[in-house]
């Protein structure tokens, strides 16, 4: 009976695209993980089939796409410009969703790299950061960040200087900068410029931290107003964080924006659904993606990137979680 790719990632303890990649010399696999590959298929007298791996080299027109969590209504804003950008170049979509953890995100590469995909899009930390540099494929990211790689990504400094100002010329006096995990690099920045741009000034200066979804947010904030009640301006890292913010200072009797100001970050689309109306910073989240399919299939196609990092600028959206100059 002929042995197969399967039987040699078995024998080898890893998965089959492992072996394909170690195979093809296709994409990132550790040298021990190569090395347990190469002595199965010794071991085993494995002979790859040369028409499987012609077509492999085949060029698909099939892109991966990494995103960090789904549930975030600004990662899937982010996907549906890098898709409906592909689509008109006549490009498809796979999307992975990772939760930040690098084993899943290296699950995703391996699935990624067996279908075959000819591009990859990911938006993971910097510190998961080598495993994309060692791809034989072009990668962009998207939401991050990494000096040699190409991204496409949203002025975080500006956003955090923009929002701070803001809340600042609205009047509050004790604002809290709600800080969310400091290796998402995007948060961090507009966390860093938030407090330098506050420290300028003679206001109080809080800062909370808290996850960045809304049911570890609602845990989180539960003791905020415990810990800071005389805080009546509130900096969130995201507009998910805002919005549990804004729950637990109805709960706790606080009026919004008459008690506390509450600005978020992103303007995802639930900013207009809530009440009040949650004022934000504005990522363009579907221009963000679009721009970074572009990049991909640039980069597919063998073009040289002039600048390999694109940053998009931020604004500020007034709604009524924020009050009127003069109020």
């Amino acid at each position: 009976m002929a042995i197969t790719i399967r039987d040699v990632a078995k024998k080898a303890g890893v998965s089959a695209a492992t072996v394909s990649r170690v195979i093809n010399n296709s994409g990132y696999a550790h040298e021990d993980t190569r090395k347990a590959v190469l002595d199965a298929i010794h071991k085993l007298n494995y002979k790859p089939n040369e028409v499987a791996r012609s077509l492999f080299k085949q060029k698909s027109k099939l892109i991966g796409l990494i995103l960090p969590d789904i549930t975030n209504p600004f990662f899937p804003a982010l996907a549906r410009g890098v898709e409906d950008h592909l689509r008109e170049a006549g490009y498809r979509l796979i999307i992975g969703n990772s939760d930040e953890h690098l084993e899943q995100e290296i699950d995703y590469l391996d699935t990624f790299i067996q279908h075959n995909v000819v591009g990859i899009i990911a938006s993971v930390n910097e510190a998961h950061s080598d495993m994309l540099k060692d791809l034989n494929i072009p990668v962009v990211l998207l939401d991050r960040t990494i000096e040699s790689l190409p991204a496409v990504y949203a002025d975080q400094f500006e956003g955090g200087k923009l929002a701070a100002r803001k809340i600042l010329e609205l009047g509050s006096k004790e604002i809290t900068i709600i800080r969310g995990p400091v290796e998402v690099k995007p948060v961090y920045e507009r966390f860093v410029s938030s407090f330098q741009t506050l420290r300028q000034v003679d206001v109080k200066i809080n800062i909370f931290d808290s996850k960045l979804t809304f049911q570890g947010a609602s845990k989180s904030v539960k003791t905020l107003f415990d810990k800071y009640p005389n805080t009546d301006g509130i900096l969130a890292c995201n507009d998910i964080v805002a919005v549990a913010v804004m729950n637990e200072a109805q709960r706790t009797g606080r009026r919004v924006p008459q008690d506390v100001q509450i600005i978020g970050f992103d303007d995802i689309s639930i900013c207009e659904i809530v009440y009040p109306g949650l004022s934000t910073i504005r990522q363009p989240a579907y221009e963000m993606g679009a721009k970074a399919a572009e990049i991909i299939i640039n980069k597919v196609n063998g073009e040289v990137l002039r600048d390999i990092h694109c940053k998009l600028p931020v604004q500020f959206i007034e709604r009524e979680s924020t009050r009127k100059v003069g109020d």
